[in-house]
């Protein structure tokens, strides 16, 4: 990969939200899940995510615009070639070994100058990288040597690879464990941590990209999905049940949805409308909270009662006849 912008298919100008766009469509083009079979896609996979790791971290991307680093994230080398001196009126005299002076060095019939017996490079490089200066013996003409080597820079660990898990709200809730595919074709089982929540980051050691250094790790960012009637409320779960209006004058056992599967509840007579229902350990895992056998706790469900009367009303006004509620609900607002 020369150019992370020419594998993204952007633009140098490109904004964050155009570059993640783009990376999101290779991404699910090329996926190893979608692509069993075909090194070529799982190596363009690989590709694009780099590029992504590299153009979504601002001080990097900087650092590539400025060419400081490659697209790799790998240091460029921070001196250009250091021959060519520079004469009078600014034209050039030849570097160090050549110029105007046998042997090397520059001299000036004008202005002097310096020649190698003038000068100690040792001085400079040892300025520049620290460490003592190395004198081959018998050096002759009392000329002293450049200085040590600057020590080899560290090996660079791999770059780390970003993977998006899409994960539904009833998983989530009850810390159901994942199965996710890796660049290199590798599927695995992902534990949840107790009080997931969406953007949650979890770290793979060791499953990034290979390094001289070590390899980088694997970064999973969780994408919790909606649900149609389950809604969170910290490490609880909150749901509307419709009761008819029989069975909320009358009382009945009825099916009441989870996350874990239905169970049932008991409505007493002459239940009322808003009536909230706990039902315990049905809730959200908990961050950091155990049970005896290791598990992560749960919050509980909270369930709301709505009565809901019947779609045609002749029946029950017939029955009703001139039948009139004579409490007063609104009283206590001083209505």
């Amino acid at each position: 990969m020369n150019d992370p912008y020419g594998t993204l298919g952007v633009a140098r100008t490109a904004s964050e939200q155009e570059i993640k766009s783009a990376y999101r469509k290779l991404a699910k083009e090329f996926h190893p899940d979608k692509n069993s079979g075909n090194p070529k896609a799982a190596e363009k996979f690989s590709d694009a995510t780099k590029a992504y790791d590299l153009l979504s971290d601002k001080q990097k991307r900087a650092q590539f615009d400025r060419g400081e680093i490659d697209a790799e994230g790998n240091p460029l080398n921070p001196f250009g070639g250091m021959g060519g001196g520079f004469g009078r009126g600014g034209s050039a005299r030849g570097g160090y070994g050549g110029g105007g002076q046998p042997g090397g060095g520059f001299r000036d019939p004008e202005f002097g100058g310096f020649t190698p017996d003038d000068m100690d490079l040792g001085d400079l490089f040892e300025g520049l990288f620290g460490g003592g200066r190395a004198r081959p013996a018998g050096n002759a003409g009392g000329r002293r040597g450049f200085g040590q080597r600057p020590p080899p820079p560290p090996k660079k660990r791999g770059a780390d690879i970003q993977y998006r898990l899409a994960v539904p709200f009833v998983d989530a809730a009850a810390g159901n464990d994942q199965r996710i595919t890796l660049a290199d074709g590798k599927a695995i089982s992902l534990k949840l941590p107790g009080g997931v929540e969406d953007g949650t980051q979890m770290r793979l050691k060791g499953k990034g990209h290979k390094g001289p250094g070590g390899d980088g790790d694997g970064i999973v960012i969780v994408e919790i999905g909606s649900h149609p009637f389950f809604r969170r409320d910290g490490d609880n779960i909150r749901m509307d049940l419709p009761l008819t209006l029989d069975e909320a004058i009358n009382g009945a056992k009825v099916k009441c949805p989870t996350v874990d599967g239905p169970v049932m509840l008991t409505i007493k007579p002459g239940t009322n409308g808003g009536t909230v229902m706990r039902l315990a350990g049905k809730g959200w895992t908990r961050r950091g909270a155990k049970s005896a056998s290791g598990e992560a706790k749960r919050g509980d469900q909270l369930v709301t009662l709505e009565i809901q009367l019947p779609d045609d009303l002749g029946d029950l006004k017939t029955r009703l006849g001139d039948w009139q509620d004579d409490a007063k609900p609104r009283e206590k607002f001083g209505l």
